[in-house]
């Protein structure tokens, strides 16, 4: 396994992790969650995590790597009056909305059937904010940021499959050499895994359970999908849409919402920095998973340390580390000409940011890119018959 792989695997699970582990502790806080099970929440998703990665890129020899659903976790957070109890019904009903949708073979053809070029122009309108944020964080932390910034263009002459990996470890440094971090004070030991049993109202199922399906697939899966198209793979959707679903089911038991595919991670696990060829890509998924286990059984630590870094070395690691991924979702969005306007409109309305009715950018990023490209082709055939 080259060390490229190993190193895609752990910056991709440590930002992953590292960059929306408040919102899950934020989302466990709002639904009454006991310390305990906000340990077992966190270490249920990194085990489903694992299992996913490992099972779908060992089954396909493929890149698929498994992330949580953060827009779930900002929905769980902005819940109010929700038991802990109520909410693990909300999950189950979630999950159990994935494999039934894994089941429905027009949707996995719908998926399957989006354009690459506007798949990658949604990709890029993702990535293109985390990039931003380290020219943002620069401003607040130069003496932090800027460092490593240089860093970055210095080692990536030599070798860039490295230079994201010697970022993390000069931040590391930097941010305990100039105390930059909060007091840890645990002491180390094993997470476990709590049994929450699910209560099942008709109010939470409807208002929590049904909008965490609907943000899930629009604004996770159907990014997760467009990165591995990006990169030049097919995924198998309603095998990938029935294992994380399935996934989320049980880990649902132990206060874990819904488990997806990942899109940020997976832009760090297929590009060409982890390896040259695609076809000897998939092994990312191994040590990614490795990775999640470990995460999984020091979660509660892990949790401490994270909260004790700055802000800025997490979004300066994140955004360096989808440069590359950025350059080339923009290159694919671009480069088909007949639907280059249709792209440029879907980067800009996902870039943007756009939230409605609960359902992130990306979504509507995707059907605004459709809408004009179904447009255009109306047009098209309007003018033919003329």
């Amino acid at each position: 396994m080259r060390l490229s792989i190993v190193s895609s695997a752990v910056v991709a699970a440590l930002v992953g992790f590292g960059s929306t582990i408040a919102i899950i502790i934020a989302a466990a806080h709002a639904v009454g969650a006991s310390p305990d099970q906000t340990t077992s929440w966190v270490a249920a998703l990194c085990l489903s995590t694992a299992a996913i990665s490992l099972i779908l890129s060992v089954r396909y020899r493929m890149p698929i790597v498994a992330a949580w659903s953060t827009p779930g976790a900002a929905l769980i957070a902005a819940s109010s009056g929700v038991s802990m109890g109520a909410a693990v019904g909300a999950f189950l009903l979630a999950g159990a909305l994935i494999v039934m949708a894994a089941a429905v073979k027009p949707f996995g053809r719908l998926i399957e059937g989006i354009p690459t070029a506007i798949a990658a122009a949604m990709l890029a309108g993702v990535l293109i904010r985390f990039v931003m944020a380290v020219f943002e964080s620069a401003q607040g932390a130069p003496s932090l940021v800027l460092p490593l910034v240089a860093v970055f263009l210095v080692v990536r002459l030599f070798n860039p499959a490295l230079a994201v990996l010697a970022v993390l470890i000069v931040g590391l440094a930097m941010a305990f050499g100039q105390g930059l971090t909060q007091p840890l004070g645990q002491e180390l030991a094993l997470s476990r895994l709590t049994f929450i049993p699910p209560v099942f109202e008709p109010v939470v199922l409807l208002g929590l359970g049904l909008p965490l399906f609907l943000v899930t697939m629009a604004s996770q899966n159907l990014p997760g999908f467009a990165v591995l198209r990006a990169s030049g793979y097919t995924p198998p959707s309603r095998p990938i849409l029935a294992v994380t679903g399935a996934a989320s089911v049980i880990s649902a038991l132990f206060g874990a919402h819904t488990t997806n595919l990942a899109a940020i991670s997976a832009a760090i696990c297929t590009g060409p920095d982890t390896h040259p060829d695609p076809a000897k890509r998939w092994p990312v998924g191994i040590a990614y998973a490795v990775c999640y286990l470990l995460i999984a059984a020091f979660s509660a630590h892990l949790i401490a340390l994270i909260a004790a870094l700055p802000a800025d070395l997490i979004r300066t690691v994140a955004g360096l580390a989808l440069i590359g991924a950025f350059t080339g979702a923009l290159t694919s969005a671009l480069s088909d000409e007949p639907k280059r306007f249709a792209a440029v409109l879907t980067l800009a309305v996902t870039a943007s940011g756009l939230s409605l009715f609960g359902i992130g950018s990306a979504f509507w990023g995707l059907a605004t890119g459709l809408l004009v490209m179904a447009l255009d082709a109306a047009a098209l055939a309007w003018r033919s018959r003329g």
